[in-house]
């Protein structure tokens, strides 16, 4: 039996969990999510906690298990506390800016990069060097964080581009003079 996939998800005070056959709505105080799960997970909303179960122990069913847990727990933790990624710009005149909604990134390019925040997804600017990408769902706050750093991902030599925080960049000796 899955270790993650048979620990129930506790449902905090404040937050309302609607399951319709593998359809999960779940609606907290930061906002509501919803998301529909594979056909043979059985999902069962009781006593203030949310069980899921598997029909067989098939490898299939076994991977599906434990992820559908997974998300379910993730979509409760979204409408309650939300999810953060940081990024950090490292650059000589690299840095970004908060237009309205857009993010406006600065990285050495011949023209500023602009990004629109999808439905659900804010952006902080708290110093010209830093960004933090906030919302309620886990998997788009990563996605949208792993956008941006692509625009310009660090490099190995001087450190330069986009990384996340806590990212440690493998750095390279440049050439030798002889």
């Amino acid at each position: 039996m899955s270790r993650i996939g048979k620990m129930p998800v506790k449902i905090p005070q404040g937050v309302e969990v609607t399951v319709k056959g593998n359809q999960v709505k779940v609606k907290g105080p930061k906002g509501s999510i919803s998301r529909e799960f594979h056909k043979d997970m059985a999902i069962k909303a009781e006593n203030s906690e949310i069980i899921v179960e598997r029909p067989s122990e098939g490898k299939n069913h076994k991977a599906l298990h434990g992820l559908t847990r997974s998300l379910i727990n993730n979509m409760v933790a979204g409408v309650v506390e939300g999810f953060e990624k940081k990024l950090v710009l490292e650059g000589v005149g690299y840095r970004a800016a908060k237009q309205g909604n857009k993010l406006v990134l600065t990285v050495g390019y011949s023209h500023p990069v602009e990004f629109d925040p999808p439905q659900g997804i804010e952006f902080e600017v708290p110093a010209p060097n830093r960004i933090v990408v906030k919302g309620i769902d886990k998997g788009m706050v990563g996605q949208i964080a792993a956008n941006i750093r692509a625009v310009r991902e660090p490099e190995p030599y001087k450190g330069k581009g986009i990384r996340y925080e806590n990212e440690v960049v493998r750095r390279k000796e440049g050439k030798t003079g002889a």
